[in-house]
């Protein structure tokens, strides 16, 4: 059996977490920033004890918490008493292991590149709600300048790629435009 801390990701410290052995995922509050030393002072701690803990791992994505694999919390109350950088467990009911399997597995980010031309939907802010065309990206920081089609004054605005919805891609303009005006 090995016995290592998480580095990054979800390395088990003894094996994959298994579903059908009842094992319960247990949720400790630590130091931002501090998940990676904090797992590998625990993985030491439960050698040196011989603990009956079955994994420790974090997810980057979230930041302050640890989840330990274990059979009950006394286990782990046990283990993260008096460690650095540790506030605390979370009361409550564990977590299942579809509930752990959830969180990591890795999602795809699915984006659509928006560029200028194209025709967005406000989806946050003072405008939300308004359709408005782009006129200019920056792709590396996220924020687009468009300009509310709806609107009485046409004034640019500064948005968050966060904060708009695609709707119609330039092309399409176009095509529909071709198409419209060749029936005239």
């Amino acid at each position: 059996m090995e016995n290592e801390a998480s580095t990054g990701q979800t390395t088990p410290l003894e094996s994959a977490p298994v579903a059908d052995q009842g094992h319960k995922f247990f949720i400790v509050r630590i130091a931002v920033k501090q998940e990676k030393i904090t797992a590998m002072m625990l993985s030491q701690k439960v050698k040196a004890k011989k603990a009956h803990i079955y994994s420790i791992f974090f997810k980057e994505e979230i930041r302050g918490y640890l989840f330990v694999e274990a059979d009950d919390d006394n286990a782990v109350a046990n283990l993260v008493d008096g460690v650095k950088h540790v506030k605390g467990m979370i009361k409550g009911n564990p977590l299942s292991f579809a509930d752990v399997q959830k969180m990591i597995e890795r999602k795809e980010e699915v984006s659509i590149a928006i560029e200028p031309g194209d025709i967005v939907e406000i989806v946050s802010g003072p405008f939300k709600g308004e359709r408005a065309k782009v006129n200019a990206s920056d792709i590396v920081k996220n924020i687009y300048t468009v300009v509310p089609i709806d609107a009485a004054i046409s004034i640019p605005v500064n948005i968050s790629g966060k904060n708009i919805r695609l709707k119609t891609k330039r092309e399409d303009i176009e095509r529909e435009d071709e198409g419209s005006s060749g029936n005239d």
